[in-house]
């Protein structure tokens, strides 16, 4: 046993010296692994808890704990929260893991979003599929690689195959709202309903945009018998402008 740790620490050193911990952001040598320098430190906005209660929508100049929009209509989503804001930096890590195939991005993202996720032993996390053809095409789901780096940051249990996309939808990028809707509404089936009585799902997603396809998810798990959906990304989408980024 002993061996081994001391095998294992020195492998670990051998690492970082032919391998040392960069920058998420800008590629630059840091300190400590899956972390930003100084820099990148200062351009990233984390949301982490701040905002509204159910949608995590920040609030300003207000004591109020939920926005008024789920006070009128509390949505089917219980409970949304997301690591930082969109903005390029944060657009740049989720593009390079996506398109990039920098799959150690996956566990940088996990690690700001697990502090976000609430610790249920009866949750399960699912990962925002993608249709087949896309899948086959870029050869990974990248929700699904950060659904497996919560996983291990959690202890909860991560499932790619409970939601499938059944739909091929085009880019939702430049749509107003209710075109989103349209378009991915259908777009998602459950294949293991009986995993589902009775428990929480956490959905997981890269960057949160209007927040269509999450509902279209949602709405399938919950038809399908989950008790709650909620939702962690990695990136969300403040400023509406940004939608047709």
């Amino acid at each position: 046993m002993e061996a081994g740790r001391i095998i294992r620490s020195a492998w670990r050193e051998v690492l970082d010296f032919a391998l040392p911990p960069r920058c998420g952001g800008c590629g630059l040598i840091v300190d400590e692994v899956h972390s930003f320098c100084p820099d990148c430190w200062t351009k990233v906005e984390f949301l982490g808890e701040s905002g509204c209660l159910t949608c995590g929508m920040p609030l300003e100049a207000t004591d109020a704990e939920e926005c008024g929009a789920c006070i009128a209509k509390p949505p089917r989503i219980r409970r949304t929260r997301s690591a930082v804001a969109y903005d390029d930096l944060s657009r740049s890590i989720a593009i390079r893991l996506k398109y990039g195939r920098k799959v150690a991005l996956a566990r940088t993202m996990a690690r700001y979003m697990a502090p976000l996720v609430r610790r249920d032993e009866r949750a399960i996390l699912v990962p925002v599929p993608l249709h087949r053809a896309r899948l086959w095409q870029r050869g990974f789901n990248q929700s699904a690689l950060v659904a497996n780096e919560l996983a291990r940051a959690t202890g909860l249990r991560a499932d790619p195959y409970i939601l499938r996309r059944v739909k091929r939808t085009p880019a939702l990028k430049g749509m107003s709202l209710n075109q989103r809707r349209n378009v991915v509404a259908g777009a998602f089936a459950v294949n293991k309903a009986a995993e589902l009585q009775g428990r929480a799902v956490v959905l997981v997603d890269d960057v949160l945009t209007t927040g269509s396809t999450a509902n279209a998810c949602a709405k399938a798990l919950q038809r399908a018998g989950a008790e709650r959906v909620e939702l962690v990304s990695w990136a969300r989408v403040i400023k509406p402008m940004q939608l047709t980024e």
